[in-house]
């Protein structure tokens, strides 16, 4: 099973079509880390483009398995510098990335990115070139010998005549500087998308399972039109080949129409679950209904927020002018249900390919692990513990990768439940977040209030906190070989910031008996055979 349409033999309007000069068509990438910008990638690469791609850390971009296929960048998307060496001899440039922070910034901070791409893409093109209109123009554009001669950016659904969220609000005005920028500019505007591991496919999802009798708000009664994900991957393909001539925004959707209500209960019977029954109740205001779904799903305050938001008025695509542009993907859209089923067949078979816990988290240090001898002046709390197993070192490792999601933390589940609960009630990640995988783990995965900072396999696995807390925290675990079995090292590192950081561990201290020695004994215990 696959929720991802594959560029092949059935959709040759994917295929990338050869420059002038012979060399296959290069596309460049922001966003390439990011739950599309990640799935999109590898689908240039089998259609024959070259990619490049623009990441603030490079690091990130390692752990795909694309990654040794790609040209890297080191940089951010207002960085005029890095845009100016990543457009360079790049055919087609994908803008797949919009700020999900709140307060008064994140508009500033996507007009600035938004400007910065726009005249670099411009910079590229030849003096006086403006969007191609005739002929002439469209050999020039086609195929590299005028810079770059294609932008596509995935925008928001939206009606026209409403009063838009900040989020929404911004992601138009996005898609109006990059039309604006004289290259040929083509936004894609989608709602709801339905994929394994998408955020708005979880919420649904959490929402729906939790309670069998569900008050909601009123919003559940507004039409969507959602889209799955394996479509939203074959418009933005085929968007690289589309007239030269088009620089303009559409709509695109699936083929149902749907009650948000109805699509919670068209997930249930997806996934084998009665119907719900749910009430619209008129009193939740945006901010309390995303604090809502911050308690009850595994999606933070800071991403439900954005979600929320733009479910407050209907969602539906005006028109299917895409059509002209792009005609629909052979044996037509995919209807909402079977986007569910394909999306929950996927993370049965733990295949999640990309997943918005990769998102970052706002407000959580993302600063690694200082060095040791870094820690001279500084204080510093750790809880170190080592046990001894007779189990080998792949089996205890194979426990350690393991770790977290269903797996739990193999001590006191109830305390590091009450510690998640805690966490979610401050608008905190939580630890219901989970894991992309069952059973792997890449650096920069997120792992319940928890992600990978660092990892060796076989040997070390470095987590930095996301919970909130007043400082900065990470567990180290490790295994090492020793005499007939494994040495199993765990380190808690806790760096307090002020007062109330010393404050906190000193109230945490009494837990960690519990906690940490617990943890130590049930890991090398389950890889003994022995944990229960």
């Amino acid at each position: 099973m696959t929720d991802i349409a594959s560029p092949s033999g059935q959709e040759p309007a994917l295929r990338a079509i050869a420059r002038a000069d012979g060399e296959p068509p290069r596309a460049l990438v922001l966003g390439a880390t990011g739950y599309i910008g990640g799935r999109l990638v590898p689908r240039l690469l089998t259609a024959g483009y070259r990619v490049r791609v623009l990441a603030r850390d490079a690091t990130r971009v390692s752990t795909f398995e694309w990654s040794e296929r790609v040209e890297v960048v080191v940089g951010a998307a207002a960085d005029s510098a890095a845009l100016a060496e990543a457009v360079q001899d790049v055919d087609v440039l994908y803008y797949l990335i919009h700020s999900m922070s709140s307060g008064k910034e994140f508009e500033e901070a996507d007009r600035a990115a938004a400007r910065t791409v726009a005249e670099a893409a411009a910079a590229t093109r030849p003096r006086g070139t403006e969007a191609a209109t005739d002929a002439a123009s469209e050999a020039t554009a086609d195929r590299g010998a005028g810079g770059v001669s294609r932008i596509v950016y995935l925008g928001g659904l939206h009606p026209d005549d409403a009063d838009l969220s900040p989020h929404l609000r911004s992601r138009v005005e996005v898609g109006e500087i990059l039309l604006a920028s004289g290259v040929p500019t083509l936004v894609l505007q989608a709602g709801v998308v339905i994929g394994s591991g998408s955020a708005s496919f979880e919420m649904v999802r959490h929402l729906t399972e939790v309670l069998p009798y569900m008050p909601a708000p009123k919003w559940v009664r507004n039409r969507i039109q959602p889209i799955a994900v394996r479509d939203v991957l074959y418009y933005l393909l085929a968007a690289a080949r589309v007239a030269p001539d088009v620089n303009r925004a559409v709509d695109i959707g699936g083929p149902d129409v749907l009650r948000y209500g109805q699509m919670m209960n068209g997930y249930a019977v997806e996934a084998g679950l009665p119907q719900r029954a749910i009430a619209a109740l008129p009193v939740l205001t945006p901010r309390l209904a995303s604090h809502w779904v911050n308690l009850v799903t595994p999606i933070p305050r800071s991403i439900a927020r954005p979600l929320v938001e733009s479910l407050q008025n209907d969602c539906v695509v005006k028109n299917r002018d895409i059509d002209a542009i792009i005609p629909p993907p052979e044996g037509g859209l995919t209807p909402y249900r079977r986007a569910v089923d394909l999306a929950l067949g996927r993370e049965s078979e733990d295949r999640v390919e990309t997943s918005w816990l990769d998102a970052e988290v706002l407000g959580v240090p993302s600063d690694p692990l200082p060095s040791d001898p870094d820690w001279a002046g500084r204080t510093v709390f750790t809880d170190a513990r080592t046990a001894h197993t007779s189990a080998d070192p792949a089996r205890l490792w194979a426990v350690i990768e393991g770790i977290g999601g269903v797996n739990g933390w193999y001590s006191q589940p109830l305390l590091w439940a009450i510690r998640g609960w805690m966490d979610k009630l401050v608008g905190g990640v939580g630890l219901a977040r989970g894991r992309r995988s069952r059973s792997r783990l890449e650096v920069g995965d997120a792992l319940d209030f928890w992600r990978v900072e660092a990892i060796e396999p076989g040997r070390m696995l470095r987590l930095r906190a996301e919970m909130k807390v007043p400082g900065g925290a990470w567990l180290e675990l490790r295994a090492s070989p020793e005499g007939d079995g494994s040495r199993y090292d765990q380190r808690a590192v806790f760096f307090p910031r002020g007062l109330s950081g010393r404050l906190y561990w000193l109230a945490v201290l009494p837990f960690h008996g519990f906690i940490f020695r617990g943890m130590a004994n049930r890991i090398t215990a389950t890889a003994e055979g022995r944990g229960s």
